[in-house]
């Protein structure tokens, strides 16, 4: 295994970092002063500094990292980009200022592997350049989402057009007013073979029948100006030429999409757990009671260490997977990517812990430290709960046996 970072991967950790660090971390309270402030997703509009920011990262080159072809993206593979992303985790603001969050990411990587040349140029340019943005509506209430297979939301091919009918939640950005389609995934043959059920297909929010019903909230909050949005699909019909790479190619796109978009996620919580860690060292340094530095008090130093540890390991984890997934592909990294799917979500969850508790009555008020527990919380479960992959791990390690 080979961790080592290329030049130019070096170069733009450094030019990220000092952005991150001068402009983005000083610019959050700036964002959160500029939000509307309303639970009417309807009203949301985008804080001005996030343009002001893009606009800047934009003119440095600092743009679309995420993607490894040169054509689209920084040029960075996997391993290249996992330290980037890790940096980028130190902020909420930061991914979306160098045009690298999530969904966009991986619509974008889906559009750049399987859309057509019309596809690309209708939403994929657009999507890169930073001007609309976009949702993925595969999770459904009525099932058990975890299971792909059980989906029961369909998009049956009607000539030249496809017919889309199902509800949807948990489509993040969809309250976004700059979100204008989304990525959904349908059964358009339910007598095919389990995998080979399902499609892909762009559908724009304003095609008559899409309709969104609510805003999901996440502990009490509604995550404005993005939202995640239960969507209701009644025959929308849209051009048979949205499908993505043809029908029945679901399941596979799917697969695809998830490897490089777990590395992104895992990083960017590495790196939110080390900003965790430094807000919990200072207060362990700087808060006294009894006479002593919190640091010195009860097993305050062992919390530490365990949070040190535990961040590091999360990280050699993943860059071993991102190692695996440049080399062997997505099936051959397949135990890797479900292992930190686990394993960084819920250290980061361990880390913001420690850093709430040594904060005390001032922790649970504290507006960063309380998104990061709801964002470690809810990524246990996003891109599939931790059960699913420890199955997953779980079956493979049982295979070397039979």
């Amino acid at each position: 295994m080979d961790f080592e970072h290329s030049e130019r991967a070096q170069l733009v950790m450094e030019q990220v970092q000092r952005f991150v660090t001068a402009r983005v971390v000083p610019s959050e309270q700036t964002y959160r002063d500029q939000l509307v402030g309303t639970d009417d997703w309807t009203e949301w509009r985008i804080p001005p500094v996030v343009e002001e920011l893009k606009t800047e990262a934009k003119e440095l080159g600092l743009w679309n990292l995420f993607l490894p072809d040169e054509e689209h993206g920084a040029g960075l593979d996997n391993r290249d980009y996992a330290p980037v992303a890790e940096i980028t985790g130190r902020s909420f603001l930061a991914p979306e200022v160098f045009n690298c969050s999530a969904p966009d990411t991986g619509n974008a990587e889906v559009l750049v592997q399987y859309g057509s040349d019309a596809q690309k140029e209708r939403w994929l340019a657009p999507l890169l350049d930073g001007t609309i943005r976009s949702g993925f509506s595969m999770t459904e209430p009525a099932v058990a989402s975890s299971d792909a297979t059980n989906m029961k939301a369909t998009c049956l091919v009607d000539g030249d057009e496809v017919v889309i009918n199902g509800q949807k939640w948990w489509t993040s950005g969809a309250g976004d007013p700059r979100c204008e389609f989304l990525v959904f995934m349908g059964v358009t043959d339910p007598e095919a073979e389990r995998h080979q059920r399902h499609s892909m297909v762009l559908v724009p929010m304003d095609a008559p029948g899409v309709r969104i019903l609510r805003m999901l909230p996440v502990f009490g909050h509604l995550s404005e100006p993005h939202g995640h949005a239960e969507i209701l699909f009644e025959d929308v019909r849209v051009p048979a030429s949205n499908i993505i790479a043809g029908p029945g190619r679901g399941f596979e796109i799917a697969q695809g999409r998830l490897g490089p978009g777990r590395i992104h996620h895992c990083m960017r919580a590495i790196g939110a757990a080390e900003r965790a860690l430094e807000r919990l060292c200072e207060r362990a340094l700087n808060r006294v009671a009894f006479g002593k530095p919190l640091a010195n008090l009860g097993g305050n130093r062992d919390v530490i260490a365990d949070c040190r540890m535990a961040i590091d390991q999360a990280r050699l984890l993943t860059m071993k997977a991102a190692w695996e997934l440049d080399t062997k592909g997505t099936f051959g990294a397949l135990v890797d990517i479900s292992a930190i799917k686990v394993v960084a979500p819920n250290v980061l969850q361990q880390v913001v812990d420690a850093a709430i508790q040594i904060h005390g009555g001032e922790g649970v008020a504290d507006t960063e430290l309380s998104y990061l527990m709801g964002m470690a919380r809810a990524l246990r479960l996003a891109d599939g709960p931790d059960e699913v992959h420890r199955g997953m791990v779980a079956r493979l390690e049982l295979h070397k046996y039979r």
